[in-house]
């Protein structure tokens, strides 16, 4: 290698290095911009495969058309969201009712432990409270609720603009791409992470449901409240890696301990969804899932960190669809294959499949 070809190899490393720290900036600063795309995206996505879902249907030979398709679809997404909003309503009350008695269970359970450590008197509920500082409190709750009421207005136009961009989307990419072999490359690529993506969708959802309906017969049979409100957050929580399954966990056993005052009851809970929690989680979804996303265990877990501390909440339920995308089109061009080969779980990328 001369010294001119390895002074611009450095180049090219300096300059890769430099457009990965804008990008992670770029991230940062702009993410109350990006993080109702990205939903806005992954909504598309879910009502995109739910309306080719639909359009396997079949009756007398007849298939619905694709406005219908996606009319159905977007009709389905926003009774859910009506049911959970319904649902989340119904709790608020229905915990309200039931505070007096979780109350007095806590400060039973906080007075005995005090005891048992042989620690001061602790201060009551009343006494937290009077702490305090409500007027700041009802100030924050307002202004997040305003952020996110703002924030889903957003995102339904974002979809809805996605929607009906996706029309156009076809002539577009001839337009852009005049090369007859260009363009089915292109076209390729952004088959190929469609798939993937609604591939880790559909099965996600599949194991999120199956881990949701085990945990509510387990919470139903306990006798722990609001045990449809709990299998919903551990619906919710079960599409982020690892950390949702332990939260899964984790709430409802702390609110059986409350409830019932008891280490018992919440350790039986606890026990019950850990357990099926690791059941789905590493035996029936490994299986289903295979090698259809080929990703490290080690680099999910690196983007889950990586996409919470940038995105929050947000980043940890999209980091391993962004993952899989970044995957995807590093594999596709040839000075990038070597990251897609450390982001992949054997080392072996299909090119066949992602153009070459």
């Amino acid at each position: 290698m001369t010294t001119s070809e390895a002074a611009l190899k450095r180049l090219y490393a300096s300059l890769a290095f430099a457009v990965v720290l804008m990008a992670i900036g770029l991230l940062v600063v702009g993410k109350n911009l990006l993080i109702p795309i990205a939903i806005a995206l992954m909504i598309w996505y879910v009502l995109n495969a739910l309306a080719s879902t639909i359009g396997h249907l079949r009756i007398g030979g007849w298939s619905p058309p694709g406005w219908l398709r996606m009319t159905a679809a977007v009709l389905a997404v926003v009774a859910i969201f009506g049911a959970l909003v319904e649902l989340v309503s119904q709790n608020i009350g229905a915990v309200s009712a039931a505070a007096p008695g979780y109350q007095h269970n806590l400060e039973r359970m906080a007075v005995e432990a005090a005891r048992m450590l042989g620690l001061g008197a602790v201060p009551t509920f009343a006494q937290i409270v009077d702490q305090i500082d409500i007027g700041k409190a009802v100030s924050q709750l307002a202004a997040t609720t305003a952020d996110l009421a703002s924030s889903t207005g957003l995102i339904v136009v974002y979809v809805l603009f996605l929607l009906i961009e996706q029309q156009s989307f076809d002539g577009k990419l001839k337009a852009l791409l005049p090369d007859a072999a260009r363009e089915q490359q292109v076209r390729r690529l952004l088959h190929r992470m469609q798939r993937e993506i609604q591939t880790y969708i559909w099965i996600k959802t599949l194991m999120a449901l199956l881990t949701a309906v085990a945990s509510f017969v387990v919470l139903k049979l306990v006798g722990v409240d609001f045990a449809l409100f709990w299998a919903f957050v551990i619906f919710l929580l079960s599409y982020i890696p690892t950390v949702g399954a332990l939260l899964g966990a984790a709430f409802p056993t702390v609110l059986a301990l409350v409830q019932f005052g008891e280490a018992v009851p919440a350790g039986i809970v606890g026990g019950l969804l850990a357990l099926t929690q690791i059941i789905v989680g590493n035996v029936i979804e490994p299986r289903l899932m295979g090698a259809s996303l080929n990703l490290s265990a080690l680099v999910v877990i690196l983007s889950l960190a990586v996409w919470g501390t940038l995105w929050g909440v947000t980043g940890m339920f999209l980091c391993v669809p962004i993952t899989v995308v970044a995957m995807i089109i590093c594999a596709h061009f040839p000075a990038s294959r070597g990251v897609a080969v450390l982001l992949s779980a054997d080392g072996k990328i299909d090119r066949a499949q992602i153009g070459d």
